[in-house]
């Protein structure tokens, strides 16, 4: 058994993690519907939510969770939600969701419809709710979608013409996208929140374009650039809402490929992207996808600045087999080539319901799967 340094770490991330997200109850899923079909007010939704939120704060603790989250119920996607609270960007429906590996969405995204502002974002009133309900000692972590996921989104192609409408160049969608996401972080703040987790997917959808193209052919030095473009652009709006906050708000980030109903979207390693990815983005820690051969290997680790930490996402939340004790603790070894052994941590690979369907394992293997988590981390580096 190895003991470190940061074996009593008292901010995130805590040695063992999970990234966020919690299959969704039945109780909460009978009230969504009953919401959306009519038969259940807001305020009965509400309810509900609180309940079994509360309820999902006990189970998180029990289970010896140091950082917990409220398992997005209030949400239907991990991400829209949070786009569409925003002033100046509403919901849309689509006439075709986001293609993964073998399925499709439900086809709903987000539009510019005015200047964007972060005024007043409910996930504020969210975030006090958990805050509210934890045992003391327990930290709240809040996700948030990243500002460059909000980008990507708004920058799609059924999404293109309404953003141009309200801003022709991308510098000056990227101020008041960064300016919004930053008043948010401060509101979080001024609530208690002192770990932030921005959930990313737009590094694992550009690593893996980069790697479909180089296995069809179609690299090419526009390729290239149009990578190198969207790289530095999705740097730049993360970085500058993360600019000038709290010195002690932790803000960590999660990059996967997609995780819709046990799917995903994106396969490719992280060496296209972790130059500026590792280096340069200013976050505290890296929550990776590393659960399959789709995330690549750990030689792009190498990359990463020497004050960052790094989660290893090597249990996945995508099904419900427990993985191999000694694989998953010689893969953390293997890791350490590249990154410290005392800069590691371990989680799950993603969350376990990105969206309120969920993914396809039962809420016994669920808890399960964090059991495992807690008890190799508790071996590698001590309780």
């Amino acid at each position: 058994m190895t003991t470190t340094t940061f074996s009593n770490r008292r901010t995130s991330p805590f040695r063992y993690d999970v990234v966020g997200s919690f299959l969704r109850p039945r109780a909460l899923k009978r009230a969504r519907a009953q919401f959306a079909a009519g038969t259940l007010d807001a305020a009965g939704l509400k309810a509900v939510e609180d309940a079994e939120i509360i309820k999902l704060i006990a189970q998180q603790e029990q289970a010896g969770l140091k950082a917990v989250t409220d398992g997005e119920f209030r949400r239907s996607w991990w991400h829209l939600d949070f786009f569409w609270g925003l002033q100046g960007i509403e919901k849309k429906t689509l006439t075709k969701g986001y293609l993964f590996h073998g399925e499709e969405t439900r086809a709903e995204s987000a539009y510019v419809s005015g200047k964007i502002s972060g005024a007043n974002h409910p996930f504020v009133a969210a975030f006090k709710f958990v805050r509210d309900h934890v045992q003391a000692g327990i930290q709240v972590k809040q996700t948030v979608p990243a500002p460059a996921q909000c980008l990507a989104e708004l920058q799609r192609p059924e999404n293109e013409a309404a953003l141009r409408q309200v801003y022709p160049t991308d510098a000056a969608v990227v101020a008041d996208l960064a300016a919004a996401y930053h008043q948010v972080f401060l509101d979080l703040y001024a609530a208690g929140a002192r770990t932030i987790q921005l959930d990313d997917c737009t590094w694992g959808m550009l690593a893996g374009n980069q790697t479909k193209g180089a296995e069809t052919g179609t690299v090419s030095a526009r390729n290239d650039a149009v990578l190198d473009r969207n790289k530095q652009l999705y740097l730049q709006v993360n970085n500058a809402a993360l600019a000038d906050l709290p010195a002690d708000l932790v803000v960590n980030t999660h990059v996967c490929r997609g995780n819709y109903h046990s799917t995903w979207a994106s396969a490719g390693g992280y060496e296209s992207v972790a130059d500026p990815l590792f280096n340069q983005e200013n976050v505290r820690a890296y929550y990776l996808e590393y659960d399959s051969d789709r995330a690549g290997g750990f030689e792009p680790l190498r990359l990463v600045s020497d004050d960052k930490l790094v989660v290893l996402g090597l249990v996945t939340s995508k099904n419900g087999e427990l993985e191999d004790r000694q694989t998953v603790i010689d893969r953390i070894y293997e890791a350490a080539k590249y990154v410290p052994l005392d800069r590691l941590c371990l989680s799950t690979q993603c969350g376990f319901a990105s969206t309120e369907e969920g993914n396809v394992l039962t809420a016994e293997q669920q808890w399960a799967k964090i059991a495992l988590v807690k008890s190799i981390a508790e071996e590698v580096w001590g309780r």
